[in-house]
């Protein structure tokens, strides 16, 4: 459909639009704005009315421009044309800030900058958005779109939200600050860090320590960072030193870690290689390994699963990577976060520590895109609400279909003949969750998703005058993963039942 339209006129494309069936009218779109022509865009410009269309269709537009794999600076124009001044419903003003942070990113790594004046407009959008958000859920959105951009310039402006925010706000700050590769991570990042780790100025919550600690375990440690992380774990809760000390063992293993050196060394120190720093019993666990491996590519699994002293899951985010020539790619990546459990069943806080709001959402990464998080509930009233009124139905996450590759070359060989290569990807993408809380039988189930199928289109072409060859290759795979958690807390300890299946992969 994309090789079609890219040679459409806009009346054409624009009539497709109109008469395509309901159905259908989300494929298309998605269609158009990978075409990226003048025309489509043109089209899409007129076609998509923010006022009227259904919601559904703007995340698909939204969604498609976020992941689209070279945007151009009239991609952007139109999605910042789309949301200029207009009252949207929250959760499509969220994506669009979200998709408006993915394509200033994507326009930055192809060196537009400082050339066109639109990515300049988009970067002070979510700027200006973020110094005058008042609501905290609001200043969480602007925080993950600067987490797509991954603009150097902006990671001051996150450290302060990182440092001085509330819980959800130095979380959304410091995951964004996670996404940078390891040269933006300078030695003030990591003084910031420090901080929050050691909680210098205040005391942090968990997952917001565990995710600093992290970042300066992950970006070329010095050895006395790992010694004092690691001397950090004596004096904290069972399951946030078993999480960390299994980190750590993880590096150790990982042949393409950046501190694996350092952190061998430190372990040759026997003040902490000893029984008694790594023999906690906690229930944690942070697990990754390879799922395939060939020379240029290596795809990795990875599991945290961060538990709470009672015995309840706090955090679990389960990670699909990709290595390739040292860069890294988070093709999906799942986070489903629950807090405030403790205090509904009558447990103990911890000394310090405020009583976290009732919650529980999900935020999920594909690949690089941040995507909108979604709550599956917040507040007792709105517990109770959702498992009174439970459909049982999953949640969609993502779900729609993506142009990935998108390649063009002219290759002049030796004997002066040219050769022109063409590659195109399309994945095809369905990503849904579900939590389900029962209160009488005291069980929490928790399931993700996700199925994929990706189509490529290679084709080589020799051109002269007294000699044509063509060669063309068609590739599709379909997978389908699903992760569930079961969770029992009629007794103690807590029962915990974990399941990944993967179906057949059918390759053609």
């Amino acid at each position: 459909l994309i090789q079609m339209l890219r040679g459409a006129k806009k009346r054409d494309i624009l009539q497709l639009l109109r008469r395509a069936p309901e159905e259908m009218c989300p494929f298309v779109v998605e269609a158009a704005v990978a075409t990226q022509s003048v025309a489509s865009l043109a089209a899409l410009s007129e076609f998509l009315d923010f006022s009227k269309e259904p919601k559904s269709l703007w995340e698909k537009f939204l969604y498609a421009a976020a992941f689209s794999p070279r945007p151009s600076g009239e991609l952007l124009h139109l999605v910042l044309d789309k949301l200029d001044g207009k009252q949207l419903a929250p959760e499509i003003w969220e994506t669009g800030i979200i998709a408006v942070g993915a394509v200033v990113g994507k326009l930055c790594q192809q060196k537009l900058c400082g050339l066109q004046q639109v990515v300049e407009r988009g970067v002070e959008t979510i700027l200006r958005g973020l110094r005058g958000a008042q609501e905290e859920p609001e200043v969480v959105i602007y925080l993950l779109a600067l987490g797509n951009a991954m603009l150097p310039e902006t990671i001051p402006t996150l450290l302060d939200h990182a440092e001085a925010g509330p819980t959800a706000v130095t979380a959304a700050a410091t995951s964004a600050l996670r996404r940078f590769p390891a040269p933006h991570i300078s030695s003030k990042v990591k003084r910031a860090m420090r901080r929050i780790f050691h909680q210098k100025r205040k005391s942090y919550d968990k997952t917001c320590r565990l995710a600093a600690a992290e970042i300066l375990l992950d970006n070329h440690p010095s050895a006395m960072d790992v010694t004092n992380i690691l001397l950090a774990t004596s004096d904290m809760e069972t399951e946030m030193a078993t999480f960390l000390l299994l980190k750590v063992q993880n590096s150790l293993r990982d042949h393409h870690h950046l501190a694996r050196k350092i952190m061998k060394d430190v372990m040759g120190d026997p003040r902490i290689n000893n029984y008694n720093f790594f023999s906690k019993v906690g229930t944690s666990s942070s697990f990754s390994g390879p799922l395939a491996a060939t020379q240029d590519l290596l795809s990795t699994f990875g599991l945290d699963l961060l538990f709470l002293e009672g015995g309840f899951l706090r955090k679990s985010v389960s990670d699909f990577s990709l290595f390739s020539h040292g860069r890294r790619l988070r093709a999906a990546q799942v986070a489903i976060e629950a807090q405030g459990m403790e205090s509904m069943m009558g447990e103990n806080l911890s000394d310090g520590e405020e009583e976290p709001e009732l919650m529980a959402g999900m935020s999920a990464t594909f690949f690089d895109v941040q995507l909108r998080p979604i709550v599956f509930f917040q507040g007792y009233t709105d517990l109770m609400a959702k498992v009174l009124l439970s459909s049982g139905e999953p949640t969609s996450v993502v779900k729609g279909n993506l142009l990935l590759m998108d390649h063009h070359q002219v290759i002049p060989l030796q004997s002066g003949l040219q050769v022109t290569i063409k590659l195109q990807g399309g994945l095809g993408l369905d990503i849904s969750a579900n939590m389900d809380v029962s209160i009488w039988e005291q069980e929490l189930k928790t399931s993700v998703n996700a199925r994929g199928s990706l189509a490529m289109d290679f084709q080589a072409e020799l051109d002269s005058p007294f000699l044509q060859a063509t060669l063309r290759s068609q590739t599709e795979v379909e997978t389908s993963i699903h992760f569930d958690t079961m969770l029992r807390f009629s007794g103690s300890p807590v029962l915990m039942c974990l399941q990944l299946r993967e179906e057949q992969v059918p390759y053609r």
